[in-house]
Formats: C-alpha cells, structure tokens, sequence
C-alpha cells in the first residue's frame, strides 16, 4: 500500500492512471475473446489492483457485452461529469 503525504499536490499520474494501465487490462482479458461483459471487465480490474479512478469508470459502464475497441473508448473517456463537455445554448 503506497501512503501519500496529504500536503502533496496530486499530479495527473495521481487522478488518472497511465494508460498502459488499461491496455494491458484489456489486452489479458480480451485475449481469444470478441466479447466481454462490464462485470468480467471489473472482476480482472479488482483482481489487478488497478487505480480506484480507472475502476470508477469499469463500474460506471453499462451493464452488457464489449468489444474490446467499444471498452477502450469508453474507459479511456477522462471526463469527469459535465465540466469537461461544452456547453449548450
């Protein structure tokens, strides 16, 4: 377990994790598979150890199968609620 001084800034490594992260989630879970379900897709993530954000975003997907380019899109969306999207008039 890694302890974090509460005086430290976070950095952008902190709030999302890098990328490779989930690639190799997905590359492990997806190999000689076309479809996985979000609840597969969460269970390899717990077991991982994977960062809470990035486990977050698996738990906030629909319920439902997944191609591996469909959860790639969907999990690599930085976005957190509506502050990022742009506004409408």
């Amino acid at each position: 377990m890694v302890v974090r001084d509460l005086d430290t800034p976070l950095t952008e490594v902190d709030v999302f994790p890098p990328a490779r992260d989930l690639d190799e989630l997905l590359d492990d879970i997806y190999l000689g598979q076309d479809r996985i379900t979000q609840s597969e897709i969460h269970r390899r993530a717990v077991a991982a150890e994977l960062p809470a954000e990035l486990l977050i975003r698996i738990n906030a997907m629909p319920q439902g199968e997944y191609a591996i380019d469909e959860a790639a899109e969907i999990l690599a969306d930085r976005r957190v609620g509506d502050e990022h999207r742009e506004p409408t008039i």
